[in-house]
């Protein structure tokens, strides 16, 4: 890996990095380049896969990017993730350890709370909410 001396040059060159054509302040185009068409290829393919799979933060990555930006662009965002992932991976040595499927929860349970009550409320419920009194509900047998 010591042909790229950062995670973003690897990216660049493999072509999965966002475009950034800009001039005088306007944002143009955000289309990536070409890069190395067989590695991009693999890399979109192994994207595509993670984002079929559950409870990992992959998954929740495309969910999230998918919602805003559509089924291609998350994809590309999900295979930039995971080549950045696999140089530091290279470089350091380091095992990759997934943060979950719950990370953006986790990271920020209030976003999520203020989310679901919005929701809710478009779909014409009233909520009030109160804080729990214990962590886990009673469990009741039948």
């Amino acid at each position: 890996m010591t042909a790229f001396p950062t995670a973003k040059h690897l990216a660049s060159w493999a072509g999965v990095c966002p475009g950034n054509d800009e001039s005088a302040g306007k944002r143009r185009s955000g289309k990536t380049r070409k890069g190395s068409k067989w590695l991009r290829a693999n890399l979109i393919e192994a994207a595509t896969a993670a984002s079929r799979t559950k409870d990992t933060y992959l998954q929740a990555q495309y969910q999230r990017l998918r919602a805003r930006r559509g089924h291609a662009r998350a994809i590309t965002a999900l295979a930039h993730s995971m080549l950045v992932a696999t140089w530091h991976i290279l470089t350091t040595g380091e095992i990759y350890r997934d943060p979950g499927g719950d990370y953006f929860t986790k990271r920020d349970p209030e976003r999520q709370t203020r989310r679901l009550v919005a929701h809710l409320e478009k779909l014409g419920h009233v909520v009030t909410l109160q804080p729990a009194t214990s962590t886990a509900p009673s469990a009741v047998a039948t």
